[in-house]
């Protein structure tokens, strides 16, 4: 769980997003981000009893610095008012199917899968659902995946170049992103079964996440 202090400070930060502001309440700052290094590491834990291919995270490898790069932005915020814990083989920026919590006032989910993966990886994971579709298939339309998400992604307008546009796998094929997105709320991030109900619905996203981990491998 979340305590709603992170929450609070995350709502603050939004509205004061500036240096001075931030360097006043850094200790908040350090608590929401221990708070959230607490939530990695409970997720990694529970993750690895049905995905072991994750291997052994600690909190830093699931986190991400707060500290924008606006070097090539017009926003110019110099912080991010988010905090997101991502767990995934070898962890942080790799090219493996993650699972992923973001936590923002109004702005909470659940989500995993592929997102802006390379063009090899892109081109391998096109390959593998259009041999594979009846696999794929059936990962996508399995009831207790439905139970949770439903795939989504940014799409081409046709079929990608070097793949038939008379596959049964083309919906699939155009999908530039491969990702799923539950909304939460405050009530659920913050209630103590909220590791075990997200480990729920992270075990039912292990299966797109397996094979697509297998198509990376095969690379």
């Amino acid at each position: 769980m979340i305590q709603k202090s992170t929450l609070a400070f995350l709502k603050s930060l939004a509205a004061h997003n500036d240096r001075e502001w931030f360097a006043a309440h850094k200790p908040a700052y350090e608590a929401a981000k221990a708070d959230a290094e607490h939530l990695a590491a409970a997720l990694a834990a529970g993750i690895a009893q049905f995905d072991p291919s994750i291997g052994y995270l600690e909190p830093k490898d699931c986190m991400f610095r707060i500290y924008r790069d606006a070097r090539f932005s017009h926003d110019k915020s110099p912080y991010k008012t988010n905090l997101g814990v991502v767990l995934q083989r070898g962890g942080k920026r790799t090219q493996y199917a993650c699972y992923y919590v973001h936590i923002e006032p109004n702005n909470l989910f659940l989500s995993g899968g592929i997102y802006m993966p390379s063009p090899e990886v892109l081109k391998a994971l096109r390959h593998s659902i259009d041999v594979n579709f009846e696999e794929f298939e059936s990962i996508v339309h399995n009831k207790s995946f439905k139970k949770y998400f439903a795939l989504e992604g940014e799409k081409l307008v046709k079929a990608p170049q070097g793949f038939d546009k008379d596959s049964p796998a083309v919906e699939y094929l155009k999908h530039k992103n491969w990702y799923v997105m539950q909304p939460i709320d405050a009530a659920e991030i913050c209630h103590p079964d909220f590791v075990k109900k997200t480990l729920k619905a992270f075990a039912a996203l292990q299966p797109l996440n397996a094979f697509f981990n297998e198509a990376i491998d095969e690379m």
